[in-house]
């Protein structure tokens, strides 16, 4: 190739990826415009919570959450806390983004009072419930006690959790990786090419997602969000890491960079891309789901990972072929210099002393290894993963979970947040006699526009009136109605209560649907629980496949995806043991294993297939015995560095104080250290040695000696 083709080809490339940087850059800090935490809008639109959602739009004018503030005082109010209260409410409803207030609603034991503030539609959750609870603390008096709560309350206090995901996770991300790298590479050059990659793919991957999300095909909340910039920061380090692993090893072999490059590439491509290609595809069968929160990480993933992939086999060849040997300073490879000795009696070093004992004690290693991982999935009995309460979402403080608590010692537990039911206007009363009859519902009204409450009673024997003659609001021979449930609404009491609404009202009603917080939570967790049991087998299956494709092989991919199932296993096993016994965690949503398998299964397989592809390219030369000998020697450093970064990054998660990201977090990197240490270092290697030839069935390598 002609020498100035050599110079423009890679100064293209990393022009190419400044220009995206600068164009995707200032969408850093963008994506959360486009991003949600509205529960609802993750639900499949066959869910009933939905369809509620969707209609009961049209019984009343369109409205934000209602934020319910609870004022406390032990020993009853005074004449001035009344007065301070009724002030509150004057205050409150002169605020441009609150729709309606309701009075100041004494309670039986006069010593809170309840004040339902219904935002506007257009309204920011978060900055009106700031500046609610700012009016709130300015109307206390002395002795008094406030707390702004209900749905419009624990939304602003999961913004407010979320806050730190552009900034505080991805600044810990990149320095925990920057400290790896540089104590890896041992370089002040090279960790940071490796991150620049890394940072540019998150780029690009940013600015794609935003513009999808803001077309509205893909929907983005602050858990896809966080789980996209660890992802991409954690993919694109390892599959640089092994980029830079094979270049280093060329450099010592080829006299120019740009050889070294060819070379470099040749020995990378094939690994790296079945391994991005196999996270792609197990990513997207989140596609399966009905849950459009694990819908959306599918595609959203899927673009990280490609940018990854582009970043590493695009970006980081043509930056090492700009700096070469003095990327590695002062450790540089020179021309002709001896490879490191990986086996027989003159190999020095850690991997070297593990090839050794794979190699004598291959039955031994493989047999223990299984048990211990096995022992560690016991914990899985205790695993809770149906759901946890809206109130525990959040970690740490959270001014909504102590309102909810005060408003449930003084009113019904559910005011503020009640079950709706979209039922036949004939059938008011026969609905309304079925709800009040169902026990946890402490009271029922029927939604009118004319009224000025905007609701009017339901006597369940005679209709439903107001004041001045206003009945219930009927669209379509339909009406909204208002159960107050006695529970909090994200209690397991009420979804309890809820389930049992339900079945009452569809006997009257058969077309009768329920919604509310609580039937949300009930949705999306039943709906969580019939996508894991859906998709993990169905990733399963395609991986398998991918891996036989690959290695042309049964065996070993059976192998493969046998570990990795076990590691799952132990890493969400030992996850369910400190969750319970040492966190002391109310539960997990039915996502944190569905997510913690798929990035498990698909990471896990990635080491895996780093290693087993260089040792069936060992084995076609040395043997199948020898094969894995030299291929664990060889690729021992890198993928260790790769599972440590990767472990890191995920482990980031656990600074943003939400409860699934924080198990997500700890699952996914203890699960990525134990592939990483024990099922790809001793486990699959040891395995594969003591099958021998016999792993590469029906393969021509399968009838190769294994000695040989």
């Amino acid at each position: 190739m002609p020498r100035f083709l050599r110079i423009v080809i890679p100064a293209v490339v990393i022009v190419a990826w400044l220009v995206i940087a600068s164009i995707g850059g200032p969408f850093f800090g963008k994506i959360s415009e486009v991003s949600t935490n509205d529960q609802t809008s993750f639900l499949p639109a066959s869910a009933d919570a939905t369809k509620v959602q969707e209609r009961s739009a049209a019984f009343r004018d369109d409205t934000g959450a209602p934020a319910v503030i609870v004022l406390e005082r032990s020993g009853g109010f005074a004449a001035s806390d009344t007065a301070a209260a009724r002030a509150l409410v004057e205050r409150l409803g002169d605020r441009s983004d609150v729709d309606s207030v309701s009075p100041a609603i004494p309670s039986e034991d006069g010593d809170a009072v309840e004040i339902v503030a219904t935002l506007t539609s257009a309204a920011d959750t978060g900055d009106a419930v700031a500046a609610i609870r700012a009016d709130v603390d300015d109307a206390l008096t002395s002795g008094m006690r406030g707390y702004v709560t209900g749905p419009a309350g624990f939304t602003a206090d999961l913004t407010e959790a979320f806050a730190g995901i552009d900034g505080i996770l991805l600044g810990v991300a990149l320095a925990a990786v920057l400290v790896i790298l540089v104590i890896v590479y041992r370089s002040p050059l090279l960790p940071f090419l490796v991150l620049g990659t890394a940072t540019f793919a998150l780029t690009a991957s940013i600015l794609v997602v935003w513009a999808l999300a803001k077309a509205g095909i893909v929907t983005v909340n602050g858990q896809v969000q966080g789980i996209l910039s660890i992802l991409v920061i954690g993919a694109a380090t390892d599959y640089a890491l092994l980029y830079v692993s094979r270049y280093r090893e060329a450099l010592r072999d080829h006299r120019t960079g740009w050889d070294a490059t060819k070379a470099a590439l040749r020995g990378s491509l094939e690994p790296i891309l079945a391994s991005g290609g196999t996270v792609i595809v197990g990513v997207l069968c989140l596609l399966l789901s009905d849950l459009n929160s694990n819908k959306a990480l599918g595609p959203v993933a899927a673009i990280g990972i490609a940018f990854s992939l582009l970043a590493a086999l695009t970006l980081l060849p043509a930056l090492l072929l700009v700096f070469r040997r003095a990327a590695f300073w002062p450790l540089r490879p020179l021309h002709g210099s001896a490879h490191p000795v990986v086996t027989g009696p003159d190999a020095r070093g850690l991997w070297a002393r593990v090839g050794r004992l794979v190699s004598r004690r291959s039955r031994v290693v493989w047999i223990v290894c299984t048990v211990g991982l096995l022992a560690m999935g016991t914990g899985l009995i205790g695993l809770k993963a149906d759901g946890v309460p809206q109130s525990d979402l959040v970690i740490g403080q959270s001014q909504a979970r102590d309102g909810q608590d005060v408003l449930a010692d003084h009113f019904p537990a559910g005011s503020g947040s009640p079950a709706q039911v979209i039922g036949d206007a004939d059938r008011i009363d026969d609905l309304a006699s079925a709800i009040t009859g169902v026990d946890g519902v402490d009271g029922v009204v029927a939604v009118s526009k004319d009224a000025p409450a905007g609701t009017v009673p339901v006597s369940g024997s005679g209709g439903a009136s107001g004041s001045g003659g206003a009945g219930p609001t009927v669209v379509d021979g339909q009406v909204l109605l208002q159960a107050t449930l006695s529970s909090a609404a994200d209690s397991d009491a009420a979804e309890t209560t809820v389930r049992a609404l339900r079945t009452a009202v569809e006997r009257v009603d058969p077309g009768a649907i329920v919604g509310g917080v609580t039937a949300t939570a009930i949705d999306t967790n039943d709906t969580g629980i019939r996508d894991r049991s859906l998709i993990i087998p169905v990733v399963l299956v395609v991986i398998l496949l991918i891996l036989m494709l690959l290695l042309r092989s049964i065996v070993a991919p059976l192998v493969l995806i046998s570990s990795v199932i076990v590691s799952f296993a132990a890493a969400l096993g030992v996850g369910a043991l400190v969750f319970d016994h040492v966190f002391h965690f109310p539960g997990a949503d039915p996502s944190v294993p569905l997510y913690s398998f798929v990035f498990l299964v698909a990471l896990g397989v990635d080491y895996n297939i780093f290693l087993m592809t260089r040792v069936r390219e060992e084995a076609l030369r040395h043997g199948p015995r020898e094969g894995v000998l030299r291929g664990l020697g060889v690729t021992g450093g890198v993928i260790t560095s790769a599972g440590v970064v990767l472990a890191a990054t995920f482990a980031a998660l656990g600074v943003i104080p939400i409860l699934f990201l924080v198990q997500i977090a700890f699952v996914v990197a203890f699960g990525v250290l134990l592939d990483t240490i024990v099922v790809r270092s001793l486990l699959v290697p040891a395995l594969a040695y003591d099958l021998g030839a016999r792993a590469w069935w029906p393969s021509r390598l399968s009838r190769r000696s294994a000695d040989m």
